[in-house]
């Protein structure tokens, strides 16, 4: 291999354990948004249910463009992960498959095995993550325009 390509492939491996802890923490992140939307789900059925920003809002005398502003933000994360942990997935695949190519070539099947486990493993976690942040993305969204609509009309 040429010098530049083989110093491109010594680095790679360098980010396979912070882009695999990358998708462990976007795992831990949408499990705990989950049980977020989960009780969220909940108290929109109690009687009285007044979301946060509607509260927020009045405390603080905020506009309807300033809440809209605090809808995004609190939207923002699931956003990121939804988006992000795809991608993280796709590079924590391509990351083991050079050295299992490198096995392959040398008959060295075990070793092929140890890199694709690894490598199919990080996407599937990923992509877990992703989906259940996107639905709860997509589903919170609609629930906070619908309350700002109210919240614009004086219904909450």
């Amino acid at each position: 291999m040429p010098s530049l390509e083989l110093q491109l492939y010594s680095l790679t491996p360098l980010f396979q354990m912070p882009v695999m802890a990358l998708i462990l923490l976007c795992l831990v992140f949408a499990l705990y948004a989950l049980g977020g939307f989960v009780i969220e789900w909940g108290q929109r059925f109690q009687k009285g249910y007044a979301p946060l920003f509607v509260r927020t809002a009045r405390n603080n005398g905020l506009e309807s463009a300033d809440v809209e502003l605090l809808i995004l933000k609190k939207l923002e994360g699931l956003r990121i992960v939804s988006r992000t942990a795809p991608m993280l997935g796709l590079v924590a695949t391509m990351i083991p498959m050079g050295p299992a190519l490198m096995a392959l070539s040398t008959n060295q099947a075990e070793n092929v095995s140890q890199h694709l486990v690894a490598a199919f493993s990080a996407v599937i976690i990923a992509l877990i993550a992703a989906s259940v942040t996107f639905y709860i993305q997509t589903v919170r969204r609609r629930w906070l325009l619908q309350d700002l609509r109210r919240y614009e009309r004086g219904d909450i």
